[in-house]
């Protein structure tokens, strides 16, 4: 759903733990009255909770606020926020607890609901404590888990993107003993797969290019250090160039960084977590989004955790809550657009 007047994109935007930071980069990313002339958003989760972390921070205009009961009835030119949180629900900044891990639930609930009604264009999540909400029967290790069973996948690929570096992972949320043994051949296609589809569709790269690293130091030094550059990783590499994907590599992550290669490229895929989220945070933390690709519909998230030590005190930066709400919509348009043009193309045959 678009605003039929003003075709401008619907945003939802969960609030995440409401004991974090999540709220602040919200409220100071939408601060500006002109930003509500590009988009309307939707917040899920509390008026009283926007309310009491807006008068933490200094400085703010007038911001118009509407509570709606859902998304379809969202009205352009306002901060409108969906009560799905009792009335007594209440935040500890800085404190993971229960309450907040169950609010983060039900408000990535309610925004589910709506994105899947149509209600919403895309979908942009504030930072959850993973943990907390395992612990209160979340059932997944994250966001981007419990949306590829949501929406039935098979597959989905953590996306990092900024506008000039994109990483993906081909292991996310897991332990670092179980990395090698979930590195295979299929999974590494499988990655470069909705990557490389990603990249024509939801980013306009036309021949997209793929650097791929290797999981042991040096690669593993002509096996010394380990074989899985040989004996997996390179065979995936070639099985996907088969295909028609424009894969390179293995690539020694050390050396690819530190000399820059990643430049050459228009993306990469790293084997694990911290492999490709560390050099990403480095160089492209301030605007920085968490893409998830593979889905139909469209959600980003800031690079950042809820950073609880800074929570209530008004010292959180908005530059990645705003770069996932903007990426979000520019995916919205870029994938509309390359779909019409597909569409026109099997019309034509």
């Amino acid at each position: 759903m678009s605003d039929r007047n003003t075709k401008k994109p619907v945003v939802g935007i969960t609030q995440g733990d409401g004991n974090g930071i999540g709220y602040e980069v919200i409220i100071k990313s939408l601060a500006d009255a002109r930003i509500l002339e590009s988009f309307t958003p939707v917040i899920y989760g509390s008026s009283k909770i926007f309310g009491f972390y807006r008068k933490k921070i200094h400085n703010l205009d007038q911001m118009d606020t509407y509570v709606i009961q859902g998304a379809r009835d969202a009205k352009p030119r306002k901060i409108n926020i969906v009560n799905c949180l009792p009335d007594n629900t209440f935040v500890e900044p800085g404190q993971a607890t229960p309450e907040s891990a169950k609010s983060a639930i039900k408000a990535l609930e309610c925004a589910v609901r709506d994105i899947k009604a149509g209600d919403i264009d895309v979908l942009v999540t504030a930072p959850i404590n993973k943990r907390a909400m395992v612990n209160e029967g979340f059932g997944n290790t994250g966001h981007t888990e419990y949306l590829q069973k949501e929406f039935g996948v098979d597959d989905v690929a953590m996306f990092m993107v900024s506008d000039w570096l994109k990483i993906g992972v081909v292991t996310g949320h897991i332990p670092l003993k179980d990395v090698p043994s979930s590195i295979t051949q299929e999974a590494i296609l499988s990655k470069l797969r909705l990557m490389s589809s990603s990249l024509k569709r939801d980013f306009g790269v036309v021949e997209p290019k793929i650097a791929v690293l290797g999981l042991n130091p040096h690669c593993g030094d002509g096996g010394l250090l380990g074989d899985e550059e040989e004996r997996i990783i390179l065979p995936a590499v070639k099985a996907a160039s088969q295909e028609g994907i424009l894969a390179f590599g293995p690539y020694s992550p050390d050396g690819f960084f530190g000399l820059g290669q990643y430049a050459k490229f228009d993306a990469t895929l790293a084997m694990y977590h911290d492999q490709g989220l560390a050099p990403f945070k480095a160089l492209a933390f301030e605007d920085g989004v968490n893409f998830t690709a593979g889905l139909p519909i469209v959600r980003t998230s800031p690079d950042h955790g809820t950073a609880y030590e800074m929570a209530g005190r008004d010292e959180a930066d908005p530059h990645s809550m705003m770069s996932s709400i903007f990426t979000a919509i520019d995916i919205f348009r870029k994938r509309a657009a390359y779909d019409a043009l597909d569409q026109g193309k099997m019309t034509r045959q």
